[in-house]
């Protein structure tokens, strides 16, 4: 299940980046998909 969401994350992330053409903006959706991803991470393998 964890991977299966973290591979939801990586391709909505993936399709809002190519949308977006801001580098400022590519860096915090990348930092926000980071801490996502690491929280999933912390309550799928606690």
């Amino acid at each position: 299940m964890y991977y299966l969401a973290l591979l939801a994350l990586i391709i909505i992330g993936v399709l809002v980046v190519k949308r977006i053409a801001s580098c400022l903006v590519k860096t915090i959706i990348t930092l926000l998909l980071i801490a996502v991803g690491i929280v999933i991470y912390y309550y799928y393998l606690q």
